[in-house]
């Protein structure tokens, strides 16, 4: 008796074991960030804009801040300018770049793996006039040089390249980069976020122009960014104002995040130093889920010098990610598909199409990334749950094919439909008859409103998101749960019929407040 209870506690502390495998989309705040954070926000409130005391003790902190993340990036403290995120950084450098060559130079090279906020930045400056080429990269994602020679031409401004891909983890040679862009009197720019903390970083040695970078991707808080700017590099104010970063980012610093940022890198060299026992733990993973699944699809590179120690990018050919993501987040395990600024989104990502995974590859695709305190016993927890899951062991989610989803099943007064689209997929089209609309980044609020003895069937714009939220649903108690296969858009092509005659009626969004 008191071996079965043995087991039966071992299985309960399994099954609610925590895992946090995206530290590529965010990590929590190391204790050191937190402990100079908290100093700076109970006793160093002063503007840093002042002249009185606590003003210039603000202001020193920053000074320090700054000279810290210098530090960690080896470039000299009046190169870095501390921003509100890594994105705004993207954008002032490829904003400013180009106010000041275009028109008289047009073009910017760049490369089809790099973060949304470059890509986004890139396209609209396309509708600006300026000419945005992409060299192509192999299957791991490496920068083809030699293409990226032939593209490089005396009309080019700015070569963009990231550093290291936040999806594959695959790194550049930047160096190399830079020695193209430079024979033709172009300027660099590289985003650095995944790669600080992983890998060393050194600006001067690469004699690169600009550099992204974020605190929160190295133990540090959200809301505080840097940008390296190479002393003599042009660079136009992004925000217009006061004087603060001597004038190149105008608006009161958030010092108790910059003073975070700045202690984030102080932790650099100790971080650098967990990259070998990282490293080992994810060849063990690879080395595991081969084993699981041995027509697995490893799509990061796998040679150590080539891809951040960290991160995995793996395809399970047969299975969709959505439906393995929600399992495990249902048990404990946080891991994603890609860019965690692309969460919500059905479509694949640009990075696995762009080295040369299908549409339907690309949705049997997972990242997982480690952080320093990632165990050996989060390794061994995750895969066992991938291999129950994938040999069947534990229960799914149910699943309804469009085709079946009928005028019985919509008008079933058993059935409750939950629409957790995004809002922007509500204003493009219209939602199921007799659904219940509440915000998918806020179902916790809705819980109270959801009925335990009707079925539910939840839906999204393609099928993904709503497969989490049902595993989320059952996670939470409720045993009736179905998803709706492919979503709203697949539904629509295959019962277009069904959509025009009754789409959008008597529907009901729910309060979070009640």
């Amino acid at each position: 008796m008191e071996i079965k209870y043995f087991e039966f506690a071992k299985y309960l502390i399994r099954f609610n074991r925590q895992v946090y495998l995206d530290h590529n989309a965010t990590t929590p705040i190391s204790d050191h960030v937190r402990n100079k954070m908290n100093q700076a926000l109970k006793y160093h409130y002063g503007n840093p804009s002042s002249f009185y005391g606590m003003g210039r003790k603000s202001a020193g902190l920053i000074e320090e801040a700054r000279q810290n993340v210098a530090n960690a990036i080896h470039a000299d403290p009046y190169e870095v300018i501390f921003t509100a995120c890594a994105t705004e950084s993207n954008n002032a450098a490829l904003k400013s770049v180009a106010a000041h060559f275009y028109p008289q130079k047009k073009k910017i090279i760049s490369t089809p793996i790099e973060h949304p906020s470059v890509m986004n930045t890139l396209a609209y400056l396309e509708t600006q006039g300026v000419v945005v080429e992409f060299c192509p990269v192999d299957d791991k994602g490496r920068v083809q040089l030699a293409e990226l020679e032939k593209m490089v031409d005396e009309d080019t401004f700015l070569v963009c390249c990231i550093l290291a891909n936040n999806e594959t983890g695959v790194i550049q040679d930047i160096k190399a980069v830079t020695k193209i862009a430079r024979a033709r009197g172009a300027l660099v720019l590289t985003d650095c976020v995944q790669a600080l903390g992983k890998i060393p970083i050194d600006v001067h040695d690469w004699d690169v122009d600009y550099a992204s970078f974020s605190a929160h991707k190295l133990y540090g808080p959200k809301g505080a960014g840097a940008l390296f700017v190479k002393q003599g590099s042009p660079f136009t104010p992004f925000l217009h104002g006061g004087h603060q970063e001597s004038g190149l980012r105008a608006g009161t610093e958030s010092i108790h995040n910059i003073v975070g940022f700045g202690a984030a890198c102080q932790e650099v060299d100790k971080l650098l130093k967990h990259a070998g026992r990282i490293q080992s733990l994810k060849r063990r993973l690879i080395q595991r889920l081969k084993e699981i699944k041995p027509d697995c699809v490893i799509n990061s590179p796998e040679a150590d010098s080539e891809c951040l120690p960290n991160t995995l990018s793996i395809t399970f050919p047969g299975v969709e990610n959505s439906g393995l993501m929600g399992m495990l987040d249902y048990r404990g395990i946080a891991v994603s598909a890609g860019s965690a600024c692309s969460t919500g989104e059905d479509t694949p990502s640009h990075v696995l199409k762009a080295i040369g995974l299908s549409d339907q590859a690309a949705r049997e695709t997972i990242r997982i990334s480690l952080g320093h305190d990632t165990s050996a016993r989060d390794i061994q927890y995750m895969t066992q749950v991938v291999e129950d899951y994938l040999a069947g062991r534990i229960s799914f989610v149910n699943m309804l094919a469009p085709a079946q989803l009928n005028e019985t099943i919509l008008f079933n007064k058993d059935m409750f439909i939950l629409d957790v689209r995004p809002p922007d997929d509500r204003k493009r089209f219209k939602g199921l008859p007799n659904a219940h609309e509440v915000n998918p980044l806020h179902v916790e609020q809705y819980l109270k409103q959801l009925p335990h003895d009707k079925q539910i069937l939840v839906y999204c714009p393609g099928g993904g998101l709503s497969v989490m939220i049902s595993y989320y649903l059952k996670a939470k108690g409720f045993k009736r749960i179905t998803n709706l296969r492919g979503g709203l858009d697949a539904w629509r092509k295959r019962r277009s019929d069904l959509y025009e005659k009754y789409a959008g009626q008597n529907v009901t969004v729910l309060d979070p407040d009640l």
